[in-house]
């Protein structure tokens, strides 16, 4: 006997159908770490820096860890131009500050855009993960190589598979930071982490994010040969606040930051704060980070030494620029940052 046809049952087979998509081929963890592997010399460096980060986190070190560099890097060329340059700085202050060098090759949208060079590395629109993954481990092992810590926001927990052995110290984004899967990666990384507050300005997302990391978990994940795996992470105990503000709110003054150091005493997670002196807390206006460093370190100085560390946007040229047509060499593409000779002054003013 013949069922009748319904609408349900019509659609019975579409159920298995999957989005239309296509599949790309791309290199395994171990391939890529094989083609372009780390000197020996350079991971004894490494994790020789994840521990100096620490020590600044744990209050261990009275200096201030200062994470500076380009918003994202869309340019090798002039990516290791300011390596250079802040590898010297870096040794010039050393006394005061722990810098590490902004890395980031993803860059989180709010909507649409061009996501970073690990994604478009030529910035075509079109995508190409096989020469942004060579291309970005080749950059950041060649920074690596200059002796510097190296910093980038973790958006795709796979990237981290394939870069985060070159990586210092590690931020999760304000749109990131509620993420379980996020979190769940962060307690399984080997390098200290710090959580935004939400995009509200906000701390509790960042203190909950903080309290996961640190526990143990168990997660889909791949493993180094490419195979779907069940990841068991031990967790995270060196994860810390950064303030980044809001919805137009800014949460740099000491009554913000205050606050935020009670919500996170309550929680029993660390008190270390990082203040992001760009993004909300600046309103997108470069020049402003400089005023806001400088309030920061005034707060340290008068004896609160919770505030361990300070994040600059910060580029060879002054400002941001369209991308099309003939580009300025050293400018952002994407946020607006400070020059070199701004930033040069800055630090060594504080």
């Amino acid at each position: 006997m013949n069922m009748p046809m319904t609408a349900d049952t019509a659609n019975a087979d579409n159920l298995t159908e999957q989005p239309a998509r296509q599949h790309t081929a791309l290199p395994t963890p171990n391939q890529l770490r094989a083609d372009f592997p780390v000197p020996a010399q350079v991971q004894a460096q490494i994790l020789e820096h994840r521990q100096a980060v620490r020590r600044v986190l744990n209050q261990e070190d009275a200096r201030t860890l200062i994470v500076v560099g380009p918003c994202s890097i869309h340019d090798e060329a002039a990516a290791m131009e300011y390596g250079v340059k802040l590898k010297q700085l870096a040794e010039d202050v050393s006394d005061r500050f722990l810098i590490v060098m902004r890395a980031y090759l993803e860059k989180p949208r709010t909507t649409v855009g061009w996501k970073g060079m690990l994604y478009d590395p030529d910035r075509t629109g079109q995508g190409d993960l096989n020469e942004g993954l060579m291309r970005s481990r080749r950059l950041l092992l060649n920074l690596a190589e200059l002796g510097l810590p190296l910093a980038t926001e973790a958006l795709s927990p796979f990237a981290m598979d394939y870069l985060g052995d070159l990586i210092s110290w590690t931020a999760i984004g304000a749109r990131t930071t509620e993420s379980q899967v996020h979190r769940e990666m962060v307690s399984g990384l080997p390098m200290p982490v710090g959580f935004k507050n939400g995009t509200d300005g906000g701390v509790a997302v960042a203190v909950n994010a903080m309290k996961s990391a640190a526990h143990s978990h168990q997660h889909f994940g791949v493993s180094g040969a490419g195979m779907p795996s069940m990841i068991t992470t031990d967790g995270n105990p060196d994860t810390h606040l950064v303030l980044r503000g809001g919805r137009g709110l800014t949460n740099y003054d000491d009554q913000s930051i205050g606050a935020a150091m009670e919500a996170l005493e309550a929680a029993g997670v660390s008190t270390s704060v990082m203040v992001d002196c760009s993004h909300d807390n600046a309103r997108k206006q470069a020049l402003r980070q400089i005023d806001i460093a400088r309030e920061v370190m005034a707060q340290k100085q008068k004896g609160n030494q919770s505030i361990v560390g300070l994040m600059l946007e910060s580029f060879l040229q002054e400002g941001r620029q369209s991308d099309d047509g003939e580009l300025v060499f050293g400018c952002s593409i994407t946020d607006p940052c400070l020059s070199w000779s701004q930033t040069d002054t800055l630090i060594r003013g504080l």
